[in-house]
């Protein structure tokens, strides 16, 4: 895993992070409340990373990203990502997912239903909530029946999910009720 590195940045949303390889993005930190929670959590899940300056093609997925944060409509498209150690079905929830332009959404069941069956739902919902590329991979899109937020295991949980979702411009039926 060596050759891996990763740096923090300031988004409309809190301190991001971004961790990169020879091959591309692995991984993209939500905030975790100050930019010390965050670089902790890259290096809880990343192990052996060290911090160093965007490189050019990181550089790029940043600014995407800065830009979807701040309400443009980029769909990060161009972001080449390195998924190599993540299971088969995970990266096909991933390719979908990533097709859904910002400002739209779609349910873990419609997720399902490309590939393969509505019975793969809460399948589709695991994958996404291991999702190592939030944003790049936007599973903020992605909601539960009848276009309830369902969860989101980023820091913030679903108010992260939604504000994501509100910058954008997307439209979700949500009702705060006690079990949110």
């Amino acid at each position: 895993m060596s050759g891996q590195h990763f740096a923090i940045f300031d988004t409309a949303i809190g301190p991001c992070g971004i961790v990169w390889g020879a091959r591309g993005i692995t991984g993209v930190q939500l905030p975790m409340g100050s930019e010390d929670k965050t670089r902790k959590r890259i290096l809880q899940r990343n192990g052996d990373v060290t911090e160093a300056p965007p490189t050019a093609e990181v550089q790029g997925a940043i600014d995407g990203i800065l830009e979807l944060l701040a309400g443009k409509p980029n769909d990060l498209a161009e972001v080449v990502l390195d998924l190599d150690g993540v299971p088969k079905f995970n990266r096909g929830v991933y390719d979908i997912a990533r097709k859904i332009p910002p400002g739209k959404t779609m349910t873990y069941g419609d997720i399902a239903k490309k590939l393969g069956g509505v019975e793969l739902s809460r399948d589709v919902g695991q994958a996404l909530g291991r999702n190592p590329c939030p944003i790049v991979v936007p599973c903020h899109r992605v909601l539960a029946a009848g276009g309830k937020p369902g969860g989101f295991s980023a820091n913030g949980g679903v108010v992260t999910k939604l504000k994501m979702l509100a910058i954008e411009g997307a439209v979700v039926n949500h009702t705060p009720s006690l079990f949110d």
